[in-house]
């Protein structure tokens, strides 16, 4: 990974929230490779997280006005999982795609709206027919085995909203794919929007 530590801190007495998350994940990841215990362990983890706006620096919560933002705020040392913040403007969302790896997903502001994909016999992708709206504080999960294909979106029209993503990989450097309705596929790898990392270890102040 070329992405370098040295963001400045907008909100240090909070990103200790953080650092805590990233610990008690690893310390989950390094205990069980059953990934439902992860997810089901996992989401409390995140959603005690996410129930507080007042941890995540200003400078990964910015958004841009022609797409989404994905930056990445924690990476794993052998890239088991990564955390990274999505900042949807209004209107804004995602083509269909698939993730590869199991994932959370975790409001800390805004609404984010979701519809999952199934396959049909002839390969096309058939809407669940449900979208799927979480709220500020909520988590969902997503992975190969329980549902991995979908689009997501803003669901706030007139101001931005943040998730907080959690994925069992560098999802930055995962080759994945979006899909066209009848099934065809386009390879991408998604990196980040961010060429810096919050700096989580400093512990020689508040945070």
């Amino acid at each position: 990974m070329t992405t370098t530590l040295a963001a400045p801190l907008d909100r240090t007495a909070g990103i200790a929230r953080l650092r805590g998350f990233v610990t008690s994940l690893a310390e989950l990841i390094a205990c069980t490779r059953d990934e439902a215990e992860v997810l089901q362990s996992g989401k409390a983890l995140l959603a005690r997280l996410v129930a507080h706006d007042d941890w995540l620096p200003d400078v990964f919560a910015q958004p841009h006005p022609e797409r989404y933002q994905q930056y990445l705020l924690h990476c794993d040392s052998r890239e088991r999982f990564s955390v990274v913040s999505f900042v949807w403007g209004p209107g804004q969302g995602t083509p269909i795609h698939d993730h590869r790896v199991w994932g959370l997903i975790g409001v800390l502001r805004g609404r984010e709206a979701a519809q999952r994909y199934d396959r049909a016999p002839d390969g096309s992708l058939i809407g669940n027919g449900v979208i799927d709206t979480l709220n500020t504080g909520e988590v969902d999960a997503v992975s190969p085995r329980i549902g991995d294909i979908h689009r997501v979106w803003n669901a706030n029209g007139d101001a931005p909203s943040i998730s907080i993503h959690v994925y069992g990989g560098n999802i930055g450097a995962v080759e994945r794919a979006t899909y066209a309705p009848d099934g065809t596929s386009k390879r991408f790898i998604s990196g980040y929007a961010n060429t810096v990392l919050p700096n989580l270890w400093d512990r020689s102040g508040n945070a």
